[in-house]
């Protein structure tokens, strides 16, 4: 990539900061099942009757080549409309009308796909609990990858899109061993080609907060007696991940009067006063409404700290080198979870990538947050990256006249 091919998406700080809100609407959890019979893992163990909930809108073309995959963040599902509804639809960059729009909740989760807290059908249907297997990036996409061959008949894809969590599936996507399906696009949001030591410290405080709650119990526990405190403490310490100093102290700054998102030197607040406190908690409540299960949390993060494009594959920056894939990444210039420094590498190694930057205050949940900003440049790179290629142009010698064709009489 060269600097040239850069571009800054500017949006100016609001005077008065909205409350700020998490990553997820009200989820819904509706939609499809599949059942994958037999799942070989990256570990080589093989797990039977993997269950898979997904959402499609739109219809294939007679080629069932149009299909463009959405990859969901850490604790989404596979219901797009219920938590990305504003890049959803007729002339958005996940278009139904143009193509076959596919989501499947992530292996592991507890939103439908077999994860931690499903029946285990080699043990009597009881909870798989402390005995779900180790999985990896490449496991769900995996899995991901034969819903889409076998499940739906699918035959190529147009495109994969995916922030976070999402954006690591993209990239694993693009190398598929089912090279008919490897995306013929990609969009790449706030992610790495490999989780960092940064990444994995983080993960590490989120898992020790789970497992230093007496309820966890190993993983164990009965449903009716979970470790809400645990995953609660967790939740909160990844929400201030998500966010950056600026959007922090932009809206719980207290002003003179004592009202937030002031300008006038902050006070010091009570452990009591709600602001950012209640805001923490809050989200943790959140999470523990939502019934998402500890072990899937744990399960999760220890998904995202086995990414690395480059396991097994060779050199990292030669595996990059490898994704000649027309690719659009996208950085928020106030990540701290996921730094621009990250994104830039992807697109200066990426021989196809352009690189965006979305000049957004709210950390790495800008790209949730700046979805008329991230729509519009998605679809302009769409339109381009999957435009026709132009049919070469083919001379023809004029046409023969009666002399030249047969000589002199």
């Amino acid at each position: 990539m060269t600097a040239g091919q850069q571009s800054t998406a500017d949006a100016a700080a609001p005077v008065a900061p909205p409350a700020l809100q998490d990553e997820y609407g009200q989820l819904d959890c509706s939609g499809e099942t599949w059942v994958c019979p037999e799942l070989r893992l990256e570990s080589g163990v093989i797990m039977r009757q993997v269950q898979v909930k997904y959402n499609t809108y739109g219809e294939l073309n007679k080629a069932r080549d149009n299909a463009v995959l959405v990859f969901h963040a850490l604790t989404g599902n596979s219901n797009l409309a219920s938590w990305w509804g504003g890049m959803l639809g007729a002339g958005r960059p996940l278009d139904p009308t143009r193509h076959f729009v596919v989501c499947a909740n992530c292996l592991g989760s507890c939103y439908g796909t077999t994860g931690p807290s499903s029946p285990d059908p080699q043990n009597s249907g009881a909870p798989y609990g402390s005995r779900f297997p180790r999985i990896t990036i490449r496991d769900t996409v995996t899995l991901t990858m034969t819903l889409l061959q076998r499940g739906l008949g699918v035959c190529g894809l147009a495109a994969a899109v995916g922030g976070s969590m999402g954006a690591m599936q993209v990239l694993e996507a693009a190398l598929s061993p089912i090279v008919s399906l490897r995306p013929r696009a990609l969009v790449v949001i706030c992610a790495g080609g490999r989780h960092s030591p940064w990444q994995v410290g983080f993960s590490e405080v989120q898992r020790q907060a789970i497992t230093s709650d007496p309820k966890w119990r190993g993983g164990d526990y009965p449903d009716s007696d979970p470790p809400a405190q645990g995953l609660s403490l967790a939740r909160q310490i990844a929400m201030l991940t998500y966010r950056s100093h600026a959007s922090v102290v932009a809206r719980f700054t207290l002003d003179e009067s004592g009202a937030e998102g002031g300008e006038v030197s902050p006070r010091r607040r009570d452990h009591e006063d709600p602001g950012v406190i209640g805001y923490l908690h809050a989200q943790g409540k959140k999470l523990l409404e939502r019934r998402f299960d500890a072990r899937t949390y744990m399960c999760l993060i220890n998904l995202l700290d086995t990414h690395d494009i480059s396991r097994g594959r060779g050199a990292y920056l030669d595996v990059l080198r490898s994704i000649t894939q027309p690719a659009l990444v996208v950085s928020v210039r106030s990540d701290v979870l996921y730094p621009p420094s990250e994104q830039v590498e992807l697109a200066t190694n990426m021989p196809r990538a352009t690189l965006l930057t979305l000049d957004s205050p709210e950390g790495h949940d800008g790209f949730f947050l700046s979805q008329d900003e991230l729509g519009a440049a998605i679809v302009k790179f769409l339109a381009t990256a999957l435009a026709p290629s132009p049919q070469p142009l083919v001379l023809l010698p004029p046409p023969l006249s009666k002399e030249s064709a047969w000589g002199h009489g």
